[in-house]
């Protein structure tokens, strides 16, 4: 599938949006676009774009943290014992006999930012969302202006935000309203000047080829904001506002940055980690300003570690299936007879939509087993203390574990692929005990 241009929707993309629908629902004079996929009684992990982002930014981790399917074959229920999946089962894995292994994480909710004009609108407006979709407790995953926003909910309603992921985030907007002098004109700009202003703020040049991508799958996203949109997130980006105190402590605060460039300012940033100093840090090598699109796996893997310390574990119990209406937990539902082609549907609450249904995306486009290792290993030889360190360690064994058992099974024993696993265990064993 291209675009203008040339560019290409990845695969996984497509494959996205024809499993995960569009949720549209309007409160008073909001729309709300949104995305929910997993346990509906599992407190959700919400993620709220920057500027330049929409709902569908974060597809990646929808469909990494909600669910995902190790195939292992026929043939494993005669090797693994009743013992191992027992434990697999306690740690997020659910099995069904005969078919696969099938790991279930958490509940995840993408929104896009809706066209409000003030940080206490915004304030008003998601708390009457998450009451519209009957959620009492969240964690807030934010970035850029979406990390900004996060801070701000939690702040004014305290008792509903139960942790924060701040990615690339900042604690006021001076630095914006001062590079935006025309912001009072803002609700009078033509889109293409917005847009233009907002393309400014990404970094131009080379770029590697998985953040080249992710640059060129924002920018596409951006074109589908409208001129409300996008002249409301500016009005958000440089009202005068800041940060107060929170009353959430900061062992639930992750703060994730990148360590190459983005459009936050290395001293906004900086501001962050010294308002939060109990603050657990994850720092990513590179990732650009999108690093949920150019580093998905580390940063899904962090995630998921922020909401084990935060206390939310997966429910694999209450998961069967996936249906097409976004709920994980009961069977696959079939098109009714009749239904649209297009995928639309509609609930009590409001609508949904999705792409028509397309393969799955081929062998390439997946994550195959020794990028998985590599990718992990990166993130676990980076961590700095001994407790995050251990932590980490446990998550990769667990994936490790059906990986290996996959590989030892159903192809031939390779020297090959299963020396740098094994090279890796020493390594971070050593480490380990070296701290």
């Amino acid at each position: 599938m291209k675009r203008d241009g040339g560019y290409s929707v990845p695969g996984d993309y497509v494959h996205f949006k024809s499993q995960v629908p569009l949720h549209k629902i309007s409160i008073g004079a909001n729309q709300w676009r949104y995305y929910d996929y997993g346990p509906k009684l599992v407190p959700p992990l919400i993620c709220l774009p920057g500027t330049a982002g929409t709902a569908d930014v974060y597809y990646k981790q929808i469909m990494s943290l909600s669910s995902k399917v190790v195939n292992l074959g026929v043939e494993l229920s005669f090797h693994l014992n009743l013992s191992f999946l027992a434990v697999a089962k306690s740690h997020g894995y659910g099995y069904h006999p005969g078919t696969s292994m099938e790991i279930w994480g958490y509940r995840v909710i993408s929104v896009d930012i809706p066209c409000v004009w003030s940080h206490q609108e915004w304030v008003h407006s998601f708390e009457k969302f998450l009451d519209a979709v009957d959620i009492h407790h969240v964690h807030l995953y934010g970035t850029s202006l979406g990390g900004f926003l996060a801070q701000l909910f939690a702040q004014h309603r305290p008792r509903r935000v139960r942790s924060l992921v701040l990615s690339n985030a900042f604690l006021e907007t001076r630095c914006f309203a001062a590079a935006m002098r025309w912001s009072s004109l803002v609700n009078w700009t033509p889109s293409f000047l917005l847009k233009r202003h907002i393309l400014m703020g990404i970094h131009d040049g080379p770029h590697e080829p998985f953040i080249a991508d992710s640059v060129d799958f924002v920018v596409c996203q951006l074109e589908t904001l409208s001129r409300e949109d996008l002249a409301s997130r500016l009005t958000l980006n440089t009202a005068a506002a800041s940060v107060g105190r929170l009353q959430l402590s900061d062992s639930c605060i992750t703060i994730m940055d990148t360590n190459d460039y983005c459009a936050i300012p290395q001293p906004l940033k900086d501001q962050v980690g010294d308002r939060y100093p109990g603050a657990r840090r994850a720092f990513l090598k590179t990732g650009g300003d999108f690093p949920f699109l150019s580093r998905p796996d580390e940063v899904n893997l962090h995630l998921q570690l922020h909401l084990r310390h935060a206390g939310l574990e997966a429910r694999p119990d209450l998961v069967f299936g996936a249906s097409r209406d976004g709920n994980a937990g009961g069977p696959t539902e079939e098109r009714r007879q009749g239904e649209p082609s297009d995928g639309t549907t509609s609930s009590g609450r409001g609508s949904s939509t999705n792409a028509q249904d397309t393969a799955p995306p081929s062998g390439t486009e997946t994550h195959v087993v020794d990028g998985q290792l590599l990718n992990t290993a990166r993130v676990l030889l980076a961590a700095k203390d001994s407790t995050d360190l251990l932590s980490l360690l446990l998550v990769f064994m667990e994936r490790a574990l059906l990986i290996a058992a996959s590989e030892l099974l159903f192809r031939p024993p390779q020297v090959s692929s299963l020396s740098p696993l094994l090279t890796f265990y020493a390594g971070v064993l050593y480490s380990t005990c070296s701290m």
